[in-house]
């Protein structure tokens, strides 16, 4: 007899639980939320189809002010790695949380105040006290007195600069230039400018990470290693 009470118990709870059972479970909170989308849909022109499409574009929105942001390249100042058209995202979160650019990264600036009154992209050459001094013996860009090697992104024909310049880059600034060098407005052009060509690092809206359209250009962009020997033989900021 006990036997069988104990597999009674047993065959009871484990017994599949029906649908009675899970409504009963869910507290007032979990009814009054789905009570409230109901009331949104229905008031709703669509209903729950209009519904679902705000959402979605809320979520587009916040994502694009806060997360990742596409931008339209206008111009050939940063070929031959970006194409006028192109699409390219920008991760509005690379320099967060304590980060900042590093040289041979791809940013996106607000230019307004030292440019001129848009969005620019070019590639970072120079950090916070960085000297940038073009050109050396060779013809290559010097940073810290270390020449650099950036044939792997300039365009081809061009040199690092028609333009000389020897500059040291304030702290919290950035020293930019296009890849395109010779279709290239950059800090090269307003030394002589308020701010002597230097962007803020607070002006920088993020870093250029993929290229998503044309389809058939869809990259990653990753920081260029030419400059990685500065930093590790000058100690250099960055």
């Amino acid at each position: 007899m006990d036997t069988e009470a104990q597999h009674t118990e047993r065959d009871r709870s484990s017994r599949p639980v029906e649908s009675e059972d899970i409504s009963d479970v869910e507290g007032p909170e979990e009814r009054s939320r789905f009570a409230l989308v109901a009331r949104v849909a229905d008031w709703l022109p669509g209903g729950r189809f209009t519904l679902t499409v705000l959402v979605c574009l809320l979520f587009v929105v916040l994502f694009s002010n806060f997360v990742m942001q596409p931008f339209e390249i206008p111009s050939g100042s940063m070929e031959r790695g970006l194409r006028i058209g192109d699409r390219v995202l920008v991760n509005k979160l690379a320099y967060r949380f304590g980060a900042g650019p590093q040289r041979g990264d791809v940013v996106v600036f607000d230019g307004t105040g030292y440019f001129g009154n848009a969005d620019y992209v070019k590639r970072v050459v120079g950090v916070g006290g960085d000297h940038v001094v073009c050109c050396d013996k060779d013809g290559r860009l010097q940073v810290n007195g270390r020449s650099v090697d950036e044939s792997t992104f300039l365009y081809p024909g061009n040199s690092p600069s028609d333009v000389p310049f020897d500059v040291v880059v304030p702290d919290g600034s950035l020293f930019l230039l296009g890849d395109h060098r010779s279709d290239s407005s950059d800090s090269r052009d307003h030394l002589g400018s308020p701010g002597g060509g230097m962007v803020p690092v607070g002006d920088v809206i993020g870093r250029a990470d993929w290229i998503a359209w044309p389809a058939g250009h869809w990259t990653r962009l990753r920081r260029s290693a030419a400059y990685a020997r500065v930093s590790a033989a000058d100690g250099a900021h960055g």
